[in-house]
């Protein structure tokens, strides 16, 4: 195992928040010290039969444990599933057969190995521990927490509040997503954002259970490829994994440059400084080559990407554009970079700056394949470089720095 330091810099990559951590650091270097791996846990409830890439960013955090030697732990919630996370709703769930339950997750575990080790990893379901329970050992169990501070969830507060049923069975879920942190001795629990209040009820069963409490380490929502709202099957903004390459990497380069960085900062463990380095869109068909690959195969990435140059770069533009723009030091700002207007209107192919920016607003400008949509945007354009510019649906300009 790496040194402590090391350690770190890996697992806060893209965390929220770790509860709390000089707990983790004091895990990290008693592991170090007793040579004994810490046994890291993340639950998934198979509600759905297939995952996409905000579902990964968990199964990635996991993976960086894996890769610095501790034991990670892939829990199927089989029996939460039934019971139905209470998380962020409304109103009751449906609760799922335990037939569509174990079909969704024979899914899973085929997905999960595009990521994890199959030989490190293990792979556990809550029903080995809860389907044997009796009626005494769940009454025993539901002793340990109050209905006061059940009710201090969001969710819970808010449909009271709205005079929403709440059933019963509900405030069980994170009653028995705690009491699988105390089964499996968890050292840390991952989770999304969402998910604070459950993970910390497990920090308080172990407590209670007589074990060390679990680190909580929260990880954000990744935005779905509209940019703003939590990728999800529902809203229709998502990236199966299971999507075919050439989907798949059309859908990663529909996403915004600032998305972009979020993707690769969270689904990869590219250096972000270098990825920043690069232009935009050889860094966006970097992030789609690497997440088909991922997916797959490598013979899969690089067809895509090869096939995404030919189809938006090569046949949409001209071999002989309408303008040929050079620009010089006097044409940036401070001698570095210049408006997307201006350039725009440089060209001469727009009759004022106004109609530049209702161009934009609208999606009628793409630099090099890639829309551009922000009127107050800066671009950084690489000296020597030739860029393409399309202007509306039948002009188009190539540009490049002196």
């Amino acid at each position: 195992m790496t040194d402590v330091q090391a350690q770190l810099d890996l697992i806060l990559r893209g965390a929220v928040e770790v509860i709390q951590q000089a707990e983790l650091e004091a895990k990290l270097k008693r592991s170090l010290a007793e040579k004994r791996p810490l046994r890291v846990k993340a639950g998934f409830d198979p509600t759905a039969p297939d995952l996409h890439l905000g579902h990964t960013v968990l199964i990635h955090k996991l993976k960086h444990f894996q890769d610095l030697g501790h034991q990670v732990i892939f829990l199927i919630g089989d029996f939460t599933g039934m019971i139905g996370d209470p998380t962020g709703v409304s109103e009751t769930r449906k609760a799922l057969t335990k037939e569509q339950v174990q079909d969704n997750a024979k899914t899973y575990q085929r997905q999960i190995f595009k990521i994890l080790d199959p030989e490190k990893t293990t792979i556990e379901f809550n029903s080995r521990w809860m389907g044997p329970m009796t009626a005494d050992g769940l009454i025993e169990l539901a002793a340990h927490y109050r209905v006061a501070r059940m009710m201090e969830r969001d969710d819970f507060q808010k449909r009271y509040q709205e005079q929403k049923p709440i059933s019963v069975h509900e405030f069980l879920y994170p009653l028995v997503q705690g009491y699988d942190s105390v089964a499996l001795k968890a050292d840390v629990e991952l989770g999304g954002t969402d998910q604070k209040f459950n993970l910390l009820v497990g920090r308080e069963l172990q407590r209670d259970y007589g074990q060390e409490p679990q680190v909580v380490i929260t990880m954000p929502l990744l935005e779905g490829t509209d940019g703003v709202k939590k990728m999800s099957k529902s809203v229709g903004n998502y990236i199966a994994l299971e999507d075919k390459p050439g989907e798949m990497f059309g859908k990663v380069m529909s996403i915004s440059d600032r998305l972009m960085y979020r993707y690769y900062e969270l689904l990869t463990t590219e250096d972000l400084g270098r990825v920043k380095a690069l232009h935009p869109m050889e860094a966006k068909q970097t992030l789609a080559e690497l997440i088909v690959a991922q997916y797959h195969g490598a013979d899969a990435g690089k067809e895509g990407k090869a096939e995404f140059q030919q189809k938006f770069q090569e046949r949409e533009f001209p071999d002989e554009p309408d303008v040929r723009l050079r620009l010089t030091q006097q044409d940036l700002r401070d001698g570095q970079a210049i408006g997307l207007v201006d350039l725009v209107a440089k060209t001469g192919l727009v009759p004022s700056k106004s109609e530049a920016r209702r161009l934009i607003a609208q999606g009628g400008i793409e630099l090099d394949g890639q829309k551009q949509q922000d009127a107050n945007a800066l671009l950084a354009l690489a000296e020597g470089r030739q860029y393409r510019l399309k202007i509306g649906r039948r002009k188009f300009a190539t540009v490049e720095r002196a």
